[in-house]
């Protein structure tokens, strides 16, 4: 994979950052620009987390603080992190609820897309739903469950994790809507996830193993739960036995252009990850 570009930013004994005024302005242009648009298009228990998060457009928020309110609710926390960690590191801290996060912001000529997660994707897009019990039941649970797994399984596996927490749509009364980290943190991919462009399908364990994506482009399909607990459901499934089948079956045909180079098509970027 091509080296990263960022570096986090050092954290004291106490957990705070010290943010300089152009990240805490681009923390701002974010989280305006995204809570514009959101309405209408997240699903309700994350506009529940926002509102409980009450972030600050004009001060990027400090892990401490999204840990006390965090920790009321369903007792997960943000861990900082560099950069990029390791696979088995990431899973280890999510079966402890604690979500990691680099505590790094993208450069403003970077504000629409940046290939690695920085803080504004990891708090604002996946900390509104770990205030929501069976969200943060299922990210421990799958931390726990990728523990288990051969650890040459551990990609396959994770795209459990991009279909669902990055990438997921859910079903309402109100109609279709995102829930995952990976839309909801971005202007382009929130506003497409909801057209007639992309492929929304039903969400099938089986179905989400066997499907490649790419990293770098809008998705073109999504997977669509009825409800949070479809998410729970997975885990009554035999998954070493599913990965095997899904295995033996094959992936399905990208739905997605090849990249000129080999990159990352399906280099399936673990989140804060090294591959």
């Amino acid at each position: 994979m091509k080296g990263h570009t960022y570096v986090s930013n050092p954290v004291d004994e106490k957990g705070y950052v010290n943010w300089s005024q152009t990240e805490t302005e681009t923390w701002g242009t974010l989280v305006k620009r995204q809570s514009e648009i959101i309405p209408g298009r997240a699903c309700d228990e994350f506009i529940e987390g926002i509102e409980i998060l009450d972030f600050n457009p004009n001060k990027v928020p400090q892990i401490p603080e999204i840990n006390s309110i965090l920790a009321d609710y369903t007792g997960w926390g943000v861990e900082p992190v560099p950069a990029i960690i390791q696979p088995k590191e990431f899973f280890s801290l999510l079966s402890r609820k604690r979500f990691p996060a680099a505590t790094f912001i993208r450069l403003p000529e970077e504000m629409d897309y940046l290939q690695e997660p920085d803080i504004f994707h990891e708090v604002y897009g996946h900390t509104p739903l770990l205030t929501n019990k069976s969200y943060g039941n299922f990210m421990e649970e799958f931390g726990r469950l990728a523990l288990e797994v051969d650890p040459k399984d551990r990609r396959r596996l994770f795209r459990l994790f991009w279909f669902t927490i990055e990438f997921g749509l859910i079903q309402t009364d109100k109609g279709v809507r995102a829930y995952g980290g990976g839309i909801l943190s971005s202007i382009g991919e929130t506003q497409y996830c909801l057209t007639e462009e992309p492929e929304v399908v039903p969400f099938d364990a089986l179905e989400v193993l066997r499907t490649p994506y790419r990293i770098d482009i809008m998705q073109p399909m999504y997977f669509l739960i009825q409800d949070f607990s479809d998410l729970f459901k997975i885990f009554e499934k035999d998954i070493p036995k599913l990965l095997e089948e899904s295995k033996r079956l094959g992936d399905r045909p990208p739905k997605y252009p090849p990249k000129e180079t080999q990159e990352s098509l399906d280099d399936e970027s673990m989140g804060s990850m090294k591959c």
